[in-house]
């Protein structure tokens, strides 16, 4: 995958479920031996779309667990990022699905329902570096309703929420004081519309699946048969986004908005906060000085007390002939060296333990950017991946859909949820 603002900051965006319920795949191999066995062999490794911009990382990589193991030959592929899910389920369909494959959460779950994923937990090997990583990263790619583990944690993501220090102070808000909670952000944003006529929204997107979690609101069942997110909880949610919407606190065009836009809309100010990155501080110097000179910087939005954080994994294919060498491989490329030095050249964070105490992510040197990657390593150490493992995209647009109507009045906040539930329970069904 492609490592750029969008892409890293919604990691799991472009997966999709795969049709996998029939479908053979991988190497004829005995499935239940373990990776004790020596490392040697050749194997393939597949990444997503980052060959364009890391390629001299990667090689590296790989010449490096080439000298570590002398009888290993690493292979690698890198597929672009359109249609990547597609080439996945084709791959496992046909029985080319490689040794080592780069993967998020949603995209490992129908293949570990296809049997095509080393259940890390079940493998001797794999499952002794369990304790190298951070738990709930290590969670991440469990799939609800199975025992298991079906990938190592690779980098992960969060970024802090940007706001307009002048636009709050010009509302009689306390500009060093920025909403942190979901009502706070409610009662600001009435604030702000009024205060200027209606002019300046405080948020330009609809609240997503990840808006609900960190709400508050069950997601799913503790079964993982069927989503809850129609509860009291999540109608209440959408009931204040709808109060915003209607005080033209919620950006009018949040309805068809995409992360691309509501950045636009923050740099003309029109926009009082938006979620980013480290990436977006050097735009907004060049494209956008005011803005830069007001620019505030503070966590994630959260009423749990805990962000949200985007993971990236590495899975083994349970079909390989050469698993101790792709446990291996997929362990040297996910651990605590490899994940630092990739971090170090690009906005991402490490899901090894200890990693995040560096003195990279802890001490400061006068840059924003530095500020903003210190923030958001803190943050990620009790943070959570709210988007479930079974939520795919076209849940994702169900959501999307019925949110619009209940903004739009044509249906009551609880009418919409228990719609969109109902329409990802049918999904869920089918996968």
């Amino acid at each position: 995958m492609r490592i750029s603002r969008r892409a890293v900051a919604v990691a799991a965006v472009l997966a999709t479920v795969l049709p996998l319920s029939a479908c053979g795949g991988g190497t004829d191999t005995d499935e239940s031996s373990d990776a004790s066995g020596a490392v040697k062999g050749r194997i393939t490794f597949q990444t997503w779309n980052l060959q364009a911009n890391f390629k001299d990382y990667f090689n590296g990589v790989i010449e490096d667990f080439e000298k570590k193991y002398p009888d290993t030959e690493v292979r690698w592929v890198d597929r672009p990022a359109e249609g990547y899910a597609d080439k996945l389920s084709a791959d496992a369909a046909g029985g080319t699905l490689p040794d080592v494959v780069n993967v998020s959460p949603d995209q490992v779950a129908p293949l570990a329902k296809a049997g095509l994923a080393l259940d890390l937990d079940q493998d001797s090997t794999a499952a002794a570096f369990r304790d190298e990583y951070l738990p709930d990263a290590w969670k991440s790619h469990q799939i609800p309703g199975m025992e298991g583990t079906y990938g190592f944690p690779w980098y992960l993501n969060t970024g802090p929420m940007f706001y307009n220090k002048r636009l709050f102070e010009e509302a009689g808000l306390d500009p060093e004081k920025p909403p942190t909670t979901y009502d706070q952000v409610f009662e600001s944003g009435l604030k702000l519309a009024e205060r200027s006529d209606g002019e300046i929204a405080t948020l330009a997107q609809v609240p997503t699946i990840e808006d609900f979690g960190r709400y508050g609101v069950q997601l799913m069942n503790k079964e993982g048969t069927a989503f809850a997110f129609n509860d009291a909880k999540g109608v209440d949610m959408l009931t204040r986004y709808k109060e915003l919407f209607d005080a033209k606190a919620l950006d009018p065009q949040a309805l068809t908005a995409t992360p691309e836009t509501s950045g636009s809309k923050f740099l003309t100010e029109s926009v009082a906060m938006n979620p980013g990155s480290a990436l977006d501080l050097e735009n907004f110097k060049k494209q956008a000085p005011t803005l830069y000179k007001n620019i505030g910087i503070t966590d994630q939005v959260t009423s749990t007390g805990k962000v949200n954080m985007y993971v990236m994994g590495v899975m083994v294919n349970s079909r390989t002939k050469e698993k101790p060498a792709a446990v291996a491989f997929a362990h040297f490329v996910t651990d605590a060296t490899r994940q630092m030095s990739f971090a170090k050249q690009v906005a991402i964070f490490p899901s090894t333990k200890g990693s995040l105490d560096d003195p990279y992510f802890t001490e400061e040197d006068g840059t924003d950017e530095t500020r903003v990657r210190i923030a958001a390593a803190k943050s990620l150490k009790n943070a959570v991946n709210y988007t479930p493992v079974l939520f795919s995209e076209q849940m994702k647009t169900e959501l999307r859909n019925e949110v619009a109507k209940a903004l739009q009045g044509k249906q009551s906040p609880q009418e919409s949820l228990d719609r969109a539930v109902a329409a990802c329970d049918k999904l869920l069904k089918q996968s």
